[in-house]
């Protein structure tokens, strides 16, 4: 891997330009994103307690949502700290850490792309094969589709990073990014990137409409099943939750595809970071609240837990 040269000069850093606001924007969009940032950590946390000291949330469903938010609490980190950093002072990075952060974001974003549609899957069986479902969905084969999930991202990482660790960087060393990602790497790129572009590319289509086409499969047949079911509130939840889950799945997959597969589309580099965002940041800040933290099992074993913290807290004379 070669480093960023300017003429003589060489050069082991990028620096990330971030968002183009007014300085006096700085400090509150800095208190803005570590609040939500700190929501992201402490929501996903939550659902990883609960699940973990729960023993009826032991089951299938609530294990693959302890994993998406333990990868979402990865996902988030991998670019949220850089990103707050570059509203107070200007964000250098490295760039072994730059191809290393496009690594770990980008192998991240493809496992939630995977998980995402195991737990479609998941939801699926339940509903249309309760009867079936604890042996369709038994521990060995959920642990099975988790270990895919994670496996098929980090290789898709390792072919994605090879590549681009070929490249020769040299011109000016500023990313017009709030993090390391694919795009603007490439515009910096002095060798030829092709290789590199039309790899991710595929590896993209595949990794995207793939799992999306098998999510809105698993969703469509249940809400075929659910039609079935006489109108009610079972079928008002079952559509609020279905239509939920599909919100921000549609979110997520939507802007992956378009800055990667179809980049071509987005004509401004501004619109491109807001499209970013969306998937980097406001995604995860919804998604304990959507498959969750309303959930009332969880809420129940929250509680319950609190409960017998706050009682062992007093018999050991804390209070």
């Amino acid at each position: 891997m070669e480093t960023v040269s300017i003429g003589n000069q060489t050069i082991t850093e990028f620096v990330l330009l971030g968002f183009y606001v007014k300085a006096e924007l700085h400090l509150l969009l800095f208190i803005v994103f570590t609040v939500i940032y700190a929501s992201i950590i402490l929501g996903n946390m939550l659902i990883i307690v609960a699940v973990v000291s729960s023993q009826r949330l032991h089951t299938p469903m609530y294990f693959f949502l302890a994993n998406l938010s333990f990868l979402e609490i990865l996902y988030t980190s991998s670019v949220v700290p850089k990103m707050l950093e570059g509203f107070l002072q200007e964000a250098a990075i490295s760039v072994a850490g730059c191809l290393l952060q496009f690594f770990i974001f980008g192998s991240l974003a493809t496992a939630e792309c995977f998980l995402l549609a195991v737990m479609a899957y998941d939801r699926y069986l339940a509903i249309c094969y309760p009867l079936r479902y604890p042996l369709l969905m038994g521990p060995r084969w959920c642990l099975g589709l988790v270990v895919i999930a994670w496996l098929s991202g980090f290789m898709v990482g390792v072919v994605i990073i090879a590549l681009m660790a070929q490249l020769r960087f040299c011109g000016h060393n500023h990313i017009d990014h709030f993090y390391c990602d694919f795009m603007p790497l490439m515009s910096l790129a002095c060798s030829d990137p092709s290789v590199a572009q039309m790899t991710t590319f595929i590896l993209s289509v595949v990794c995207l409409t793939v799992p999306f086409g098998l999510i809105l499969t698993s969703y469509g047949r249940i809400v075929v099943a659910v039609l079935r079911v006489p109108a009610g509130a079972s079928r008002r939840k079952a559509f609020s939750t279905c239509s939920s889950h599909l919100a921000v799945v549609s979110t997520y997959y939507g802007t992956l595809m378009v800055l990667y597969i179809a980049p071509s589309a987005v004509h401004s580099q501004l619109l491109m970071k807001v499209f970013a965002l969306l998937y980097t940041v406001i995604t995860p800040f919804f998604n304990p609240v959507i498959y969750t933290l309303r959930n009332k099992e969880v809420q129940q074993a929250l509680w319950m837990l609190l409960y017998v913290k706050q009682a062992e807290m007093i018999e050991g004379g804390w209070w």
